[in-house]
């Protein structure tokens, strides 16, 4: 497609990005804007496509490879051009899994996509295994979609478990989605099980780092030298 025209208009939007808030966005632009982020804000262009524009190279690069990376699977939105602060891409429709689980029950079958997208991210060789579930999208046919995907690829922090998943899908539903992963892959239970293990351990310990004079005590002991005796 050409996206000449598209990319003039992106010309007049600024994102920038604020600490631990969505990005502020000045758009000079005719296009509307749909919704926004930690990392960039997304803005209407046609029914079919939209624009993804960022607040800085890093974030919009890394995600144009996470979306690169997995064009072939049908999961992800196609992508029609890039530049260094945006990226054009197919507009994802459906109902997101947060709005969907507040009236349905999480089933077999649903738990068995989820599974099933999972498992292609880590053939497509992402190294967070996870995604929340508001950016996960149910269409019409019962498949699955899904958005922003920037954050696959940490390159300096790996989630080897659906971490974020797990949490967003509250007690409930995710005591009865990890009950459908046992019946369905306990392999892939198991593997899970190390990783969530850990992470109990490590809250654990932490608490027990925040406890100053113990530390301090313990680092001296380790630190003072042996005394000779005799």
């Amino acid at each position: 497609m050409d996206t000449s025209e598209l990319r003039q208009m992106v010309e007049s939007i600024t994102v920038n990005n604020l600490e631990n808030q969505d990005v502020e966005v000045i758009n000079n632009s005719p296009l509307q804007m749909i919704g926004k982020g930690r990392q960039g804000a997304v803005f209407h262009y046609t029914d079919d496509v939209c624009v993804k524009v960022f607040g800085n190279e890093e974030d919009c690069e890394r995600e144009y490879e996470a979306l690169s990376m997995g064009q072939h699977t049908g999961l992800f939105p196609k992508v029609y051009d890039h530049g260094p602060l945006f990226i054009v891409m197919e507009t994802i429709k459906g109902i997101d899994l947060r709005e969907y689980l507040q009236s349905h029950p999480l089933t077999e079958e649903l738990s068995a996509k989820l599974i099933e997208m999972l498992i292609i991210f880590k053939e497509i060789g992402y190294e967070r295994i996870d995604h929340h579930k508001r950016q996960i999208y149910l269409q019409a046919d019962g498949s699955l979609r899904v958005i922003d995907v920037a954050r696959t690829i940490w390159r300096d922090r790996v989630y080897p478990y659906p971490r974020k998943l797990l949490t967003s899908l509250g007690e409930t539903h995710r005591e009865t989605f990890l009950s459908h992963v046992k019946a369905f892959s306990p392999e892939l239970l198991e593997e899970w099980s190390y990783y969530m293990r850990m992470e109990e351990l490590a809250r654990e310990i932490y608490p027990l780092l925040l406890e100053s004079g113990k530390t301090k005590k313990v680092v001296k002991d380790l630190s003072s030298p042996p005394v000779n005796e005799g």
